[in-house]
């Protein structure tokens, strides 16, 4: 009896090529107008050649319409007519277009994040190529120092027996893309890098076998280590991104409790409701789809739309959207949309929109690669034949082909980049802020709008009492009260205050209104005015700023309290310098206009947009890139989530929801904005030095490359060559440390010279 088993690739091939016609068709979404959606996945895909290689693939189907491929979602969406003038669209043949280019695909199904195991598989290849390449290069030492032929030849054998399992299982990731990209017809550049590192292997090991006095295993394995540790950074970079749109996948609920016609109640996932049905919510769960309350009063945390702290009291038809925290009591709510076209949908849909988008950056990087790949192809065959064909010694011309492979590898043109970030990445975690993104730096020195979220990024979302107009004996009334509740304005009130104890009959919280307590035939409430006072009374502070709490007694107002938000620290300091670095800045909210208005006035911010929505926000966004600007968006809630994806960069405080921590480029950690402006500082600074580390490895390839075509470089002297570059390129990154404070402290120079000037 035989055991068959299959690993995951083979499960997923397998499930790729069973897919039909109509499993496909049931799979796709429709659009209207005979179009049809259809979401895949293609797990291969690791750079802009792959996107276009499988966009062509797609575009030669004469119904498919557009198609575009997400690299950091590793997913394909493709849109296609489904009635041709002649006969229907076989859906199944998209598929097969994407798996005859040389990628596996398979239907697109959205799950949370599992481990890692590319991300482990790198990892691993990185220690097994760096232990072999510090043990060949330990041998080579005494090879170097001059040891007789018997001692040479052992060590140049040993040298090779540790290099040749380093470099198959090192070495696969380059020699299977390598493979399946000529297998198909194209190239890239794991193509050049496979034939360095082979060819360098097979000639050092024909030197090896006829007792040769040189053999360049060290030059070999040390290669693909380099190359391994930016491969490896790529892809957890690549995998960072998704981590915002998997948090709110993981944040929708899963299902709820549908109410039957009959009265009985049944759970069912959330998929299956449809518009009308009756849904349960109790206190403490989540809405899993947008809807209208039919029966129920209850204070909702609505920050996932307005981004505000607050909850907000919902009762009979008050519309609620996905992803809204019920707080305070038991509501029932009709269904307006189903859960794919509800609000937190909405949200995930602009991100991986966003996200798409911002791979056009990598797209630029892989077509110059793709530019210079075939260029060394031809300079090694070029070397290869003049140096045979008219030299005559074919051994020297493989010698000099691999020397030109080895030098022209793109190591100091792929680490000019990386090595700064990293570097900068250091300093400024030195300073409270981490850097998510490897690219963001990059982005956030273009940087020139600065658009601030209110609530939790100019502001802390924790209310303060600023304003009582109440005696004393009516303000310790309240604050006994108050102690009752865990609203933020009830916290705030008894916050920093001894308040000594008093007993009532009865203390009751009303959600969406207050506390209502008893005491003797009193009956005194401490809340919104409507509730406080009675539905007749009409605020005298419709229009202000602050929020208002109302302490009543019998229905006759005793007190006020008004309460507004805390600046963060540091936040007028902030505006100020970045208003001196020539930055624009303006507030994008969801809180009431006039609050927002507040705001802005206390900071000296001139553009303050309020009442808008996660939506809006990402309009806001692209509006501003379609004029030519570089926005840096900045905000710490679910609702901003969106917009911190589609904006340019993006920076949020440590204190922001897991959602907009996860969607944005950097984090910083300390409570003062001012990490804003030194981060764009230190971003400019690291952006000269990337600039000036591609002058560099430039150069080193138009000194180097002429001397390797005239075989004056041995592939060993062409890998310290193209090792003594990197280092340069590395040593000159460094420098970021010795003077990453000045930027910053000249920035606060300008400001402080600025405010002298506004002074006088």
């Amino acid at each position: 009896m035989t055991c068959c088993t299959m690993d995951a690739e083979s499960v997923l091939a397998l499930s790729t090529m069973s897919s039909s016609a109509e499993e496909v068709r049931l799979a796709s979404q429709p659009l209207g107008g005979g179009l049809r959606q259809l979401d895949l996945s293609v797990p291969d895909i690791h750079c802009g050649g792959c996107i276009s290689t499988i966009e062509r693939a797609l575009l030669t189907l004469p119904f498919v319409k557009t198609a575009r491929v997400n690299l950091t979602a590793r997913r394909v969406t493709c849109v296609y007519q489904e009635e041709m003038e002649t006969h229907a669209a076989d859906p199944s043949e998209i598929l097969a277009a994407i798996n005859s280019a040389g990628y596996r695909a398979h239907l697109f199904t959205p799950s949370a994040a599992e481990n890692d195991r590319t991300r482990n598989q790198l990892l691993l290849a990185i220690g097994v190529s760096g232990f072999a390449a510090a043990n060949i290069m330990l041998l080579s030492v005494s090879v170097w120092s001059g040891a007789d032929a018997a001692t040479r030849d052992m060590f140049h054998w040993i040298s090779a027996m540790i290099a040749a399992p380093a470099l198959v299982y090192a070495g696969r990731f380059f020699f299977k893309s390598a493979w399946n990209a000529l297998r198909h017809g194209r190239t890239n550049m794991d193509v050049p890098i496979s034939l360095a590192v082979t060819l360098s292997y097979a000639v050092s090991l024909w030197e090896t076998i006829h007792h040769g006095e040189h053999a360049w295993f060290d030059a070999s394995v040390s290669l693909l280590f380099f190359l391994l540790i930016g491969r490896t950074l790529d892809h957890i970079m690549r995998e960072k991104a998704r981590a915002a749109i998997n948090g709110l996948a993981r944040l929708a609920p899963r299902g709820a409790l549908l109410i039957n016609p009959d009265g009985s109640r049944r759970y069912i996932a959330v998929e299956e409701i449809a518009v009308g049905d009756e849904i349960s919510i109790a206190a403490g769960e989540r809405v899993p789809v947008d809807g209208v309350v039919v029966i129920g009063e209850s204070d909702v945390d609505l920050s996932i739309v307005t981004g505000e702290s607050s909850p907000v009291a919902v009762a009979g038809n008050s519309e609620v959207s996905s992803g809204a925290m019920n707080l305070t009591g038991s509501l029932v709510l009709r269904a307006t949309r189903i859960a794919k076209n509800s609000l937190l949908s909405e949200i995930i849909g602009l991100m991986e929109a966003a996200e798409g988008g911002r791979a056009r950056y990598r797209r630029i990087a892989d077509r110059a690669a793709a530019l210079y790949s075939p260029a060394v192809h031809l300079l090694a065959l070029v070397s290869f034949l003049a140096w045979g064909l008219l030299g005559g010694d074919w051994k020297q011309a493989m010698l000099v082909a691999v020397a030109v492979l080895i030098i022209t590898c793109p190591c100091a043109l792929g680490l000019a980049v990386p090595v700064v970030q990293v570097v900068a990445a250091g300093e400024l975690f030195r300073k409270g802020i981490m850097v998510k993104d490897g690219s963001a730096l990059e982005r956030l020195a273009e940087t020139d709008t600065v658009a601030f979220d209110k609530t939790g990024t100019l502001t802390m979302g924790r209310p303060r009492l600023v304003r009582v107009d109440a005696m004393e004996e009516t303000t310790a009334i309240a604050r006994r009260l108050a102690v009752h509740s865990r609203h933020p304005l009830s916290q705030a009130l008894v916050r920093g205050a001894e308040t000594a104890p008093m007993s009532f009959d009865s203390v009751t919280e009303i959600p969406g209104g207050g506390l209502e307590a008893r005491k003797g035939a009193d009956v005194y409430r401490l809340g919104n005015t409507a509730f406080a006072c009675g539905t007749s009374f009409v605020p005298r502070t419709a229009d202000s700023p602050f929020s208002e709490v109302v302490l009543s007694q019998n229905g006759v107002d005793l007190a006020r309290f008004f309460f507004d938000d805390t600046l963060r620290p540091g936040a007028r300091e902030a505006i100020g310098q970045l208003d001196a670095a020539g930055l624009e800045t303006l507030i994008v909210s969801g809180d009431r206009q006039i609050v927002v208005d507040n705001t802005a006035h206390a900071l000296g911010i001139g553009r303050a947009l309020g009442s808008l929505t996660p939506k809006r926000k990402v309009d806001e966004c692209q509006r501003l890139n379609g004029e030519g600007r570089r926005v840096l968006m900045v905000g710490d809630g679910i609702n901003d989530a969106p917009a911190l994806a589609a904006a340019h960069v993006s920076m949020a405080p440590a204190t922001a929801s897991d959602i907009g921590r996860q969607a944005a480029d950097l984090v910083f950690f300390n409570d003062r904005l001012d990490a804003v402006p030194e981060a764009i500082a230190v971003a400019r600074s690291s952006a000269s030095l990337i600039r000036q580390n591609f002058a560099l490895a430039i150069g080193y390839n138009v000194l180097a490359v002429p001397i390797a075509i005239a075989g004056l470089a041995t592939p060993l002297i062409a890998a310290v060559a193209m090792s003594t570059s990197s280092i340069i390129v590395v040593m000159n990154a460094l420098r970021l440390n010795a003077f990453g404070k000045r930027p910053a402290m000249q920035i606060r120079g300008r400001v402080g010279r600025s405010a002298e000037v506004k002074a006088a």
